[in-house]
């Protein structure tokens, strides 16, 4: 077989390998006792996009993403591009914020001055707030101080406000979240489980009680797929992967129908990342794989699968 016939039957298997991958995970899920209120919102993330705020609302618009996933802007001109731009492509927003500071009280201000001005900002109400909550090495006293101002400022604007599962911050271990779930119950989630599995070495099988438990109470979803060593499989149409990717489907199954039941709406970001987090070519630095086209993939099959 010649070079090129060997690229040629190389690339329909991956194809092959890639359809086949997608009609098993955008199966419609039948869900018992659905109410019809029940919203699904997907969003884009601009994680790795090098372009303009107009250039990548653009693509998203293009792609059939509902909205986007952005920091909130501290400069005013920045916030002004952005809501700019959502208005011109008509699409919602999802805002994230955190603190970055090593010392307990500046990164507690730095966060409360960001998610203040998201939450209260008067020309696009987001549809969520997502926190990168503290540090991993903050006591719980100084983690519950977190969770009760959210709470307090979701009480006031009637914004979702969900601290997310994410290594280096409060969140970062399932047993950790756990904790601080049974002592702050109006705590809510933003479920990036793929943190979890890395961090655990497992695909949480010996958690099941603590997963279902905070799935109970999760608002949001990163979707991105994870594995026992590390956050983000190369690519999730890759079959080596099929155990992590039906690990994670049936954590978002979950998610799912607890909101189809209830008739409440789930946003979800697709969040494949770029690299380092998408494996590179070593010297190179090539990405394995295209950041852009999988988190497309990941949409159409999640919308397939949860409309």
């Amino acid at each position: 077989m010649n070079r090129r016939n060997f690229l040629q039957t190389t690339t329909t298997a991956t194809s092959a390998l890639m359809l086949s991958s997608l009609k098993t995970f955008a199966t419609p899920q039948s869900i018992s006792n659905m109410n019809n209120n029940f919203q699904l919102k997907i969003l884009a993330t601009n994680w790795g996009f090098n372009g303009t705020i107009d250039e990548y609302c653009a693509k998203v618009k293009k792609e059939g993403y509902d909205g986007i996933e952005i920091w909130w802007q501290t400069e005013k001109k920045d916030q002004d591009e952005v809501f700019a731009a959502l208005k011109k492509y008509n699409l919602e927003v999802g805002f994230l914020t955190a603190g970055h500071e090593s010392d307990f009280k500046q990164h507690f201000q730095t966060f409360t001055n960001m998610i203040d001005a998201a939450a209260n900002n008067t020309v696009q109400k987001p549809l969520y707030i997502n926190c990168h909550s503290g540090r991993d090495y903050f006591t719980f006293e100084q983690g519950k101080a977190f969770i009760e101002h959210t709470t307090a400022l979701h009480k006031s604007t009637g914004i979702k406000i969900c601290h997310e599962t994410h290594r280096s911050r409060l969140m970062y271990a399932a047993p950790v979240a756990r904790h601080y779930l049974e002592n702050v119950p109006e705590l809510r989630f933003t479920l990036d489980i793929s943190h979890w599995c890395n961090v655990h070495e497992t695909l949480l099988e010996d958690q099941k009680e603590t997963v279902d438990l905070v799935l109970s109470r999760v608002d949001h979803v990163h979707a991105r797929i994870g594995h026992q060593e590390g956050p983000q499989v190369n690519d999730p149409r890759a079959p080596e992967w099929d155990d992590a990717v039906k690990a994670h489907f049936a954590w978002w199954d979950k998610i799912v129908e607890m909101k189809k039941q209830q008739g409440d709406m789930l946003t979800v970001l697709t969040e494949f990342g770029p690299p380092n987090y998408l494996p590179t070519i070593p010297y190179t630095q090539q990405p394995l794989a295209d950041q852009w086209a999988i988190n497309v993939y990941m949409m159409q099959t999640l919308r397939k699968r949860y409309a």
